[in-house]
């Protein structure tokens, strides 16, 4: 008779995160797919490198499954690790226990940032529509005058027909914003210096200079990662620029826009604004931003929440399994590519 062939072995795997984030993103059921494709050390995640129960589960651990809280992988942790090859992140940026050292080491890393772009993208692109209708605005005055204007008086510069909308770079996360909205009639303008010609017409988008993005669109939504030579980026001067009436979206960084400019055309009432993120985030509570009818700020929400943090698990399990497989990760972070990323 046929020998049975032996039982693949399982790569040998530990989870490191917060207790919120494991809580949060990690459902029986994610616990249980992860069981299928990796023996997982015992349970509670590793929070803290140098305790001993972690040590005991570092000692013989391949890949690492991480999460928001992980403390920083460093040399002195990959000592403890020596069977350490992958790191599965189960959120967005890895910037922050990512060392140079695991690099060094060779380790494969993945991350779940673009299972965390799709909420972001599907946020913008309700504020995006939403700003064009006026829906927040009109909303608002509704409910103070419970009064209804004539629909046929309504302003012409109302609505979203063939309005402009100008995507600051091609992140991740700004060319899904760009694939949402190809069933609207809307005008997609791009700038980022690092995309061509020929590949912004390939998503879908007129590549222009960045004076260029905010002079001609009526919405002008940030998706820079945020980097020293982005600090700033969205000055005093772009933003004056801006068509009167126009909205600036940021779900990217707070301080990706020079936020006092931005507090100054806000209060003149120059433009609209739809602020998920600040600098700082959250703001004081006595920030005059906070008093601008025109802004519309909400508690950093854009990103994965609620049952969106599953979609979040759902890939960082398929990149274990095609580790376990012998397989490359589908969703890789580079380090070349660092330069580049949140």
């Amino acid at each position: 008779m046929p020998s049975t062939p032996p039982a693949r072995r399982l790569p040998r795997a530990a989870l490191a995160m917060g207790a919120d984030a494991a809580a949060a993103v990690l459902s029986p059921a994610s616990l249980a797919a992860l069981a299928e494709v990796c023996t997982l050390a015992p349970l509670p995640a590793i929070d803290d490198f140098t305790a001993p129960a972690a040590r005991a589960a570092l000692a013989d651990t391949e890949i690492l499954i991480t999460g928001w809280g992980c403390p920083p992988i460093h040399a002195g942790v990959l000592a403890a690790a020596p069977a350490l090859r992958a790191v599965v992140h189960t959120a967005g940026s890895v910037r922050g226990h990512v060392t140079e050292a695991c690099w060094e080491r060779g380790i494969e890393v993945s991350s779940a940032a673009a299972a965390n772009a799709l909420p972001v993208a599907e946020y913008t692109v309700a504020m995006i529509l939403l700003s064009g209708k006026r829906v927040l605005e009109r909303a608002r005055d509704f409910r103070a005058t419970r009064h209804r204007d004539a629909w046929l008086a309504t302003p012409p510069d109302v609505g979203n027909y063939r309005r402009t909308v100008g995507i600051l770079s091609a992140s991740l996360i700004g060319r899904r914003v760009i694939e949402l909205l190809r069933p609207y009639d809307l005008r997609v303008l791009l700038h980022d210096p690092y995309v061509t010609e020929a590949e912004a017409d390939a998503l879908g988008a007129g590549l222009v200079s960045l004076p260029g993005l905010f002079a001609g669109s009526d919405v002008v939504s940030v998706h820079t990662p945020l980097l020293p030579a982005t600090t700033g980026l969205v000055s005093r001067e772009l933003l004056a620029s801006m068509r009167p009436d126009a909205v600036l979206v940021n779900t990217s960084r707070g301080a990706v826009v020079d936020q006092d400019a931005l507090t100054d055309v806000l209060r003149a009432e120059r433009i609209r604004a739809v602020l998920d993120v600040t600098d700082p985030d959250p703001l004081p509570v006595d920030h005059p931003l906070w008093d601008c009818r025109n802004a519309t700020i909400t508690p950093h929400l854009a990103g994965s929440q609620g049952n969106e943090l599953r979609r979040l698990a759902d890939l960082a399990v398929g990149e274990v399994a095609r580790w376990a497989e012998g397989g490359s990760f589908a969703h890789p972070v580079r380090r070349e590519r660092l330069a580049f990323l949140a």
